[in-house]
């Protein structure tokens, strides 16, 4: 799922959706930080990060969700530039061209997705090789999510996002991704969380098709959900849009949200019920991509 690399300088890496199929909370460490366990995947949508040579770190931004992004220091892309060009002992010098298809604070891993492929994109620009364990440190000093979306493969997460194994092997399936237009900040989120922890609870077997998935995901939830529907209650309307959609096998909220899943098992009812749901609510972020299985 890092998406291809041109020929010569220039190189281009693909920042995929992250989705969350199931998340549960299993601990709080001392210094605040949640344990998780949690299924990951990533759709075959994203965003698209494109570096070539260049004096010092300049940023463009464009796409549809450009004008929510900041392009300063703070943008992960930068920061991530920065943390590796310091690691590898190298000039901080690239132009960087992100194309933003996916919205901001959403719950699928847009930023941490767009950090892992600053990492990728600019240590082959660069020419440096910082090993798979440096990568993923500076990863996780970037953000719990980064560590994940440097592998870009199903996986299950647990730790603070760092602990990573391979995923059971999945069904073909379909997503259909659907954000109200209403940005969470994901410590919010874990803040408004009320009540007990939850089991770890991993998925270990491999699921025979989509239904079986579904299944296997029914006997697991998102511990964020409910906090993230108290914060934003369209959240709500989303669900029940997923749900009432002909063929949707489990309809959820992924990560802190606002982004919610629909499962299907093919792509013709995924992508009718993303063309329903975009019809009837064209104010909203509506897609349906299939989950990427390598």
């Amino acid at each position: 799922m890092t998406g291809g690399r041109a020929a010569g300088a220039r190189v281009s890496e693909f920042a995929p959706a992250k989705i969350n199929l199931y998340l549960h909370l299993t601990g709080r460490r001392a210094d605040g930080y949640h344990l998780l366990s949690s299924l990951v995947v990533f759709a075959e949508i994203g965003d698209r990060l494109t570096v070539s040579p260049g004096t010092g770190l300049r940023l463009a931004v464009e796409g549809p969700f450009a004008a929510a992004l900041p392009v300063g220091e703070d943008n992960l892309v930068v920061r991530a530039a920065r943390r590796l060009a310091a690691e590898a002992g190298v000039a901080p010098d690239a132009e960087m061209r992100l194309v933003k298809r996916l919205p901001v604070a959403a719950g699928i891993g847009g930023g941490s997705a767009d950090a892992a492929a600053a990492l990728r994109a600019l240590a082959a620009l660069w020419r440096v090789a910082p090993g798979a364990e440096a990568l993923a440190r500076l990863g996780l000093e970037l953000g719990a999510d980064v560590p994940v979306c440097l592998r870009g493969s199903p996986a299950l997460v647990s730790g603070v996002g760092e602990a990573l194994a391979p995923a059971p092997e999945l069904p073909a399936a379909w997503l259909v991704l659907v954000n109200p237009g209403v940005g969470l900040v994901t410590r919010d989120v874990f803040a408004a969380r009320t009540g007990p922890y939850s089991p770890a609870a991993p998925l270990l077997d491999a699921p025979r098709d989509a239904v079986a998935l579904a299944r296997a995901l029914a006997a697991r939830h998102n511990d964020l959900a409910a906090p993230a529907q108290s914060l934003a209650p369209v959240v709500g309307d989303v669900l029940a849009a997923l749900e009432a959609a002909p063929g949707c096998l489990l309809a959820r909220v992924s990560g802190s949200g606002a982004t919610c899943f629909g499962l299907f098992a093919a792509v013709d009812p995924a992508q009718a019920a993303a063309r329903r749901i975009a019809a009837a609510r064209p104010d909203w972020w509506c897609v349906a991509a299939a989950i990427g299985r390598r």
